[in-house]
């Protein structure tokens, strides 16, 4: 772990030294204490933005697009995705993916845990007690978020306490400290508390650019099904949809050309001359910057050299008078009427990606959006079929795409809770295409729903690579090498 934090820290102290112009000392090797780089309650208000701005959501979706089943190989491609083997299912613990997640996911823990301890050092102005009380409720719930996105990607099973995630930070580390893995249990622990505490801080009730309440209120929901645990699912999803209702149509629209946010709780912000206004990584999972850029290196017409197009069996889910099919598909892609027939299908079927184009003046650049009250629709469907309610999961599928649809769409008729979870996974891999979620939803439904990774013939045609089951230790993401090599008594996940 040593190699790894020691990176993290220096690039947090760093992070710190931007956003505070009073952090001047190193009183630590690799650390910048917090009694020099925080002294006001305006050195307090820098450091959450910093924080806010280490959450990036670019890598997630790169890795679920490209490792899955949403993506086909276009014809600007000139290796990324293969060349790493992650098109091609590779993944281990010398991978960029796990390495680069769990980098962002320990930088953005580090930063937060920074400010959580500058909070207890500065004295603040009673005028000023209640806006210090805010920040540090949002530093926390940050953390508790962080803490829940490391379970996730590196816990093999979320409703198994016992089961291993990752280290629980709750602290500041020093550089020569070695931690182990900690249980899902310790975990949820940490997170709940953390989450209680904050509940007990902040104020702003909404506010989709940043921590408010409805975001704590989400992540609960979140959280409580991903651990199975689906009692209060229902009714608490039901009062956030009261005060987020889905977007119509043309409002469905506008939250993807960034003019709008109907049914938007959180979303990061990504703004031109903004950090994340640059190129990043193409084709890698270190990806950054420009989330469009993840598909395409100029923009996302026909000209604008896609690498990455739609996949092909993604494609033909999507019916044409859905309104995501005008969100996913770019204008002028090439549409084969017999894709099967092509000579050359690569250069002749060309599935652009439209979900973000960017704003204007910059292509590619999007506010990335990660809590959306569709997915809590979704979650109500989910709670129903885990009660055999199949019904009720059938319904809660309805209202969704009655509403993409703009018009009254057939109810599905459903024999087993397989077939309900089957059709929740089919509608997610729509409704959340490219936004990171595939991966995540095929670990932890796939089974249940008997589906996983498939690929259309022609997409997998270059390596053979065309299905994968759920049910394969690579739905859970390996501890970074570097990591084992600093630290042989951290534990391995299974099959690494």
């Amino acid at each position: 772990m040593k190699n790894i934090f020691i990176l993290i820290i220096l690039v947090g102290s760093f992070g710190t030294l931007l956003s505070c112009n009073d952090a001047i000392e190193i009183v630590q090797p690799g650390r910048l204490g917090a009694d020099t780089a925080f002294q006001n309650l305006a050195d307090l208000e820098s450091g959450l933005l910093g924080t806010l701005a280490t959450i990036d959501n670019t890598s997630q979706m790169q890795f679920n697009s490209v490792f899955t089943d949403e993506v086909g190989i276009g014809d600007n491609n000139g290796g990324q995705g293969i060349g790493d083997g992650t098109y091609g299912f590779v993944l281990n613990a010398s991978s960029d993916a796990p390495l680069g997640l769990w980098l962002k996911f320990y930088s953005t823990l580090n930063s937060a845990n920074r400010l959580i301890e500058a909070i207890e050092l500065v004295d603040v102005e009673p005028e000023e007690q209640a806006r210090e009380n805010e920040i540090l409720g949002q530093a926390l719930a940050i953390r508790a978020y962080t803490h829940f996105q490391i379970l996730t990607y590196f816990s093999t099973d979320y409703s198994d306490d016992d089961a291993l995630a990752g280290f629980l930070v709750d602290f500041v580390p020093t550089v020569d400290q070695q931690l182990d893995r900690t249980t899902n249990g310790a975990f949820f622990d940490s997170i709940t508390s953390d989450l209680s505490t904050a509940e007990g801080l902040i104020t702003t009730q909404s506010n989709p650019q940043g921590i408010s309440l409805d975001f704590i209120r989400f992540l609960r929901i979140r959280i409580d099904v991903y651990r199975e645990n689906y009692s209060q699912v229902d009714a608490m999803s039901a009062s956030l949809l009261a005060d987020y209702p889905l977007a119509n149509r043309a409002e469905y629209e506008s939250v993807f050309l960034d003019t709008g946010n109907t049914e938007v709780i959180f979303e990061l912000l990504r703004v031109i001359n903004g950090p994340y206004d640059r190129q990043g990584d193409t084709g890698s999972a270190f990806a950054t910057g420009w989330a469009g850029a993840s598909w395409a290196f100029v923009d996302a017409t026909i000209n604008g050299a896609p690498y990455f197009d739609i996949g092909r069996a993604l494609f033909d889910m999507i019916d044409p008078a859905d309104i995501r099919y005008d969100v996913l598909v770019g204008e002028s892609s090439l549409i084969s009427p017999d894709p099967a027939a092509e000579s050359d299908f690569i250069n002749n079927d060309v599935l652009l990606l439209s979900k973000y184009e960017g704003k204007p003046g910059q292509p590619l650049l999007n506010d990335l959006k990660i809590f959306r009250s569709s997915e809590l629709v979704l979650y109500r469907a989910e709670a129903a079929a885990a009660s055999n309610n199949l019904l009720g999961a059938a319904t809660f599928l309805k209202v969704l795409r009655d509403t993409r649809f703009g018009t009254d769409t057939p109810l599905l008729s459903f024999s087993t809770a397989e077939e309900a979870f089957g059709a929740i996974l089919d509608e997610r891999r729509i409704e959340f295409a490219f936004e990171g979620y595939r991966w995540v939803d095929l670990k932890r439904l796939g089974e249940r729903g008997n589906r996983g990774v498939l690929r259309s013939d022609l997409d997998c045609a270059a390596n053979n690579a065309c299905s994968l089951a759920a049910t394969d230790f690579r739905f859970t993401m390996p501890i970074p090498l570097n990591e084992i090599n600093s630290n042989p008594d951290v534990r391995q996940n299974p099959g690494y």
